[in-house]
């Protein structure tokens, strides 16, 4: 029996190991690098030379634009994305013709078929001078700039982010019960009442993995605010391609990251927290 458990365990162990060595030496090893780095000092051409010091978390202050554009526009991207994807998710999941539902999920994937970088250059045309404010400028609407502006960012993330809200949400309404949903009815509940009761609750660890997955990788976003910002909307990732790459100031963009790492954390954690109050299950689908 021993020897039963013994080969379950090594054969668990070497189901394991590659992704477990894929993490550690592109995920562990590339945060404890950086984790020094931010430590250590600027060399006198840039980079990074030994030391140990904490003035660069110090002066994390000198970059607070960047954090509230960050912690700002990502929230609010991620809470227009959830208002526009339920619905879309709710009418795909529920109330669409069977027959003609995978080819409406397949028309909510197909703008992952093409670069965002092509897509959000197309949005510039469309914001720029010769776009929309061109055409108001004809209608004797004068002066209208909506390119670099925090409103144009706004509408590169919901249009960028928007299928990865969609599709989560998708899949926890799509295995919902529809007995549930009978049995709510036949009670006398009215349809808004089963949606709050039924339909929402069931359905929120889909919307928190949504929201999760949207607001993480929005926390990192450089390509939306660098095109559609201009230079004047700053994320932490126009922050860190800055520091890295143009100031060559490794140890502050490191603490910076750093930062932003313990701010994702704690985004998946409250997530996750949220998920497993509603549902009354850890939502492991968050990790």
């Amino acid at each position: 029996m021993a020897s039963l458990d013994t080969r379950k365990k090594l054969v668990t162990a070497a189901l394991i190991a590659p992704a477990a060595l894929w993490l550690f030496f592109f995920l562990v090893l590339p945060f404890i690098a950086m984790v020094v780095f931010s430590f250590g000092e600027r060399g006198a051409a840039g980079g990074y030379q030994p030391g140990f010091t904490l003035e660069h978390y110090a002066n994390l202050g000198a970059r607070s634009m960047a954090y509230v554009n960050t912690l700002t526009l990502a929230p609010i991207g991620s809470l227009l994305c959830l208002l526009i994807a339920y619905p879309a998710a709710y009418y795909l999941a529920v109330k669409s013709n069977p027959n003609h539902r995978l080819l409406l999920v397949s028309l909510v994937i197909i703008p992952f078929w093409t670069s965002l970088l092509v897509r959000t250059y197309a949005w510039m045309y469309i914001l720029g001078s010769r776009g929309i404010p061109n055409l108001l400028d004809m209608i004797g609407i004068e002066n209208v700039r909506l390119l670099n502006t925090p409103g144009a960012v706004l509408l590169g993330i919901v249009y960028g982010y928007l299928p990865l809200m969609i599709m989560p949400i998708y899949v926890s309404l799509e295995k919902l019960d529809r007995r549930l949903l009978e049995a709510s009815a036949d009670l006398g509940a009215k349809p808004i009442s089963t949606f709050f009761s039924v339909t929402l609750p069931l359905s929120l660890p889909g919307v928190m993995t949504g929201v999760a997955l949207v607001t993480i990788l929005l926390l990192g976003e450089y390509l939306i605010p660098q095109l559609l910002g201009g230079g004047k909307v700053f994320f932490l990732g126009n922050a860190l391609v800055d520091l890295f790459l143009q100031s060559r100031n490794w140890p502050f963009g490191s603490a910076i990251a750093v930062t932003l790492v313990l701010i994702v954390v704690i985004v998946l954690m409250i997530a996750m927290r949220i998920a497993w109050r509603v549902s009354g299950t850890r939502q492991v689908d968050l990790v």
